[in-house]
């Protein structure tokens, strides 16, 4: 395969790729990407470990091990069950700050939010 059919190739996928994640897409003004504020439980990790977001937004975070885990601030301001495979926990982050929290079964599972 020549470089310029490579290239198209990658050209389609990308706008394959773009067309499937455009649903979860919004426009400037409207309500809050949640796309963006979601945080993949796998492998043991929270994925991103780190997220900045405004006051007033609401972060999800979402199991996709076969294990469950937990999503607990340190301070005590949120706290979820134990979530099995493919269940999720949200919460609003209504006041600026920083925010760390850990998986309460696995303590080495760690992450942070700072709300702006």
């Amino acid at each position: 395969m020549n470089i310029d059919r490579k290239l198209l190739a990658f050209a389609g996928a990308t706008a394959l790729c773009l067309a499937i994640a455009a649903p979860g897409l919004v426009a400037a003004g409207d309500e809050p990407n949640t796309i963006a504020n979601t945080i993949v439980v796998k492998s043991f990790m929270f994925n991103p470990m780190t997220l900045t977001v405004k006051a007033g937004t609401r972060v999800s975070w979402t199991n996709k091990d076969d294990e469950p885990h937990t999503v607990a601030s340190d301070e005590g301001v949120f706290r979820s069950a134990a979530l099995d495979t493919d269940e999720s926990f949200s919460f609003k982050f209504d006041k600026p700050g920083t925010y760390h929290y850990t998986c309460t079964i696995h303590p080495r599972m760690i992450g942070t939010i700072t709300v702006e």
